[in-house]
């Protein structure tokens, strides 16, 4: 009956140890959105910036970090609207088709991130800052997406 018990004892530690390690490697996916570095992969189209995805149900958060690691900034996509996000120095200069910027976008700059889906356009600025546009994919250039009315 002992042998039976530690048996027991050793499967169920084992098995805890199984599931807990699962449930770590899960949440890696979910953790990192606002860091530098976070533990993602980088899916960038530019050597210039980083840009990192994170999913969490049917949303996708995707952040835009610089050369340096500084996150400049982020949206959130869900299948219905795109949102710049209060994340990141850049957080106030982000525009959307629903969140147009006060001042239209430099028509310089360059794409970041294409998915299919949207396109991340990041421009920078003269003072150092960086305007960011995320749209749909259909829109080619940033002048021709900010000439949309949302």
């Amino acid at each position: 009956m002992r042998i039976h018990a530690r048996s027991l004892l050793a499967s169920l530690i084992t098995l805890s140890v199984a599931l807990g390690t699962g449930a770590v490697q899960a949440q890696t996916s979910l953790s990192g959105l606002g860091q530098a570095w976070p533990n993602a992969t980088d899916v960038s189209s530019s050597p210039n910036y980083h840009v990192y995805v994170f999913q969490r149900g049917g949303t996708h958060y995707i952040q835009v970090n610089d050369a340096n690691g500084t996150v400049r900034g982020a949206f959130a996509r869900t299948a219905y609207s795109l949102i710049g996000l209060p994340i990141g120095v850049d957080a106030t200069r982000l525009a959307t088709p629903d969140e147009p910027l006060p001042v239209p976008a430099s028509t310089t700059g360059e794409t970041v991130y294409d998915d299919g889906a949207v396109k991340l356009f990041v421009a920078p600025q003269v003072d150092g800052t960086t305007q960011m546009m995320m749209v749909g994919s259909d829109c080619k250039t940033p002048p021709e997406c900010a000439s949309r009315n949302p």
